[in-house]
């Protein structure tokens, strides 16, 4: 008889191995399932915000700093201002997504976390799943297998409300980064964010509506960034995906839960993605030592309100070049405002710190911008 595991996670991405993470700390025999090889790479902005990086460490990944280079805040700009804050909670830490998924797939191995890679699932049955080569028996199932996730297909969960689907692409140079800070540069119809990966290297990435639109045409309407990068040698072959913000009424269903971009997505442009899978990974494996997914229901919720939100924001300004002007400016006019915003979305603030006589002056602030 086939020994049943306390947890299956289909996906072996980062939130899946976050989430076996999670279970093994909890006390629970957990296996993964992939149908690739490692390392596994995706095209995002390789930023993890200060939540993320507690998260992590409470999974006990711990970045070197060969590995991670720590930034302090982000910088907003366009034609006519900019805008920076520092995070008020810590720094966050950006790296390769390569790497980091060397190091989620080490630190596992090393707390009994069983992998199987190349292991293409079929089907997904009460109690099993079937794989091409077995059926394993589980307690609890997890998906964690993206955006077009098949685990939430299989479970009934794949409705919801999609907003805003966009395109990216993203590759790296080299080049010693210029500013500690992740930056976002915006002009109409797409932004670029760059993050810094290396002691001499950056990671670049375009966002736009059109799937067409590729880097190096993008730099073009970035000349004062498209200089910094002059001469630089690409590092990495451009990779594209999509991206929007999508929600789900429901992320569990019985005794099956989802986790990461299988669970909704905000923009990627917010660079929340990872924060918010480790964050949800930790909720989900609490749910399982109590028994009931219920209560992950409820975490997630909360943990996705706020990124959501600000993804909604974002999008909006993506959308009106006259609204994102006026925000920028009046974030660099407001500096206090930007920074106290930046705050709540990398998690250091609750959304209860801004009062209604703030929301109000924000508003009136806006209008005159």
């Amino acid at each position: 008889m086939i020994p049943r595991n306390d947890v299956v996670v289909i996906g072996g991405g980062p939130a899946g191995i976050a989430t076996a993470l999670a279970a093994n700390q909890n006390g629970f025999r957990t296996v993964v399932l992939d149908s690739r090889v490692p390392p596994l790479d995706k095209p995002c902005g390789e930023g993890i915000l200060p939540g993320g990086v507690a998260a992590l460490a409470t999974l006990g990944v711990h970045p070197a700093p060969t590995d991670a280079v720590p930034f302090a805040g982000i910088r907003f700009e366009d034609e006519e201002s900019s805008a920076w804050a520092e995070f008020s909670g810590g720094a966050g830490l950006a790296l390769r997504r390569v790497r980091l998924h060397e190091l989620l797939v080490a630190r596992a191995l090393q707390a009994g976390v069983d992998f199987r890679w190349s292991t293409s699932v079929t089907h997904v049955d009460p109690g099993y799943v079937t794989t091409d080569s077995d059926r394993i028996p589980y307690t609890w199932l997890v998906g964690a297998d993206g955006q077009n996730s098949a685990v939430r297909k299989w479970a009934g969960l794949d409705s919801g409300t999609s907003w805003g689907k966009r395109f990216g692409f993203r590759k790296h140079f080299q080049v010693r980064p210029w500013s500690n800070m992740i930056e976002v540069y915006w002009v109409a119809g797409c932004q670029i964010y760059v993050t810094p990966t290396g002691e001499q290297e950056v990671g670049v990435a375009v966002f736009s509506r059109d799937p067409h639109l590729r880097l190096d045409q993008a730099l073009q309407r970035f000349p004062a960034l498209a200089e910094k990068l002059e001469g630089a040698i690409s590092t990495s072959v451009e990779m594209g995906d999509t991206t929007c913000l999508r929600r789900l009424p429901e992320v569990t269903q019985g005794c099956i839960g989802l986790v990461g971009d299988a669970s909704g997505t905000v923009d990627a442009i917010t660079g929340q993605g990872l924060t918010l899978s480790f964050q949800q990974a930790i909720q989900l494996a609490e749910s399982f030592k109590r028994g009931n997914l219920s209560t992950y229901e409820l975490a997630h919720k909360k943990i996705s309100t706020i990124p959501a939100a600000i993804s909604g924001l974002l999008l909006l300004m993506e959308r009106s070049n006259g609204l994102r002007r006026k925000t920028i400016r009046l974030f660099q006019n407001s500096p206090a405002i930007f920074a106290k915003l930046l705050s709540i979305h990398a998690g250091a603030l609750p959304l209860s710190s801004i009062g209604m006589s703030e929301v109000a002056d924000f508003g009136w602030k806006l209008l005159r911008a």
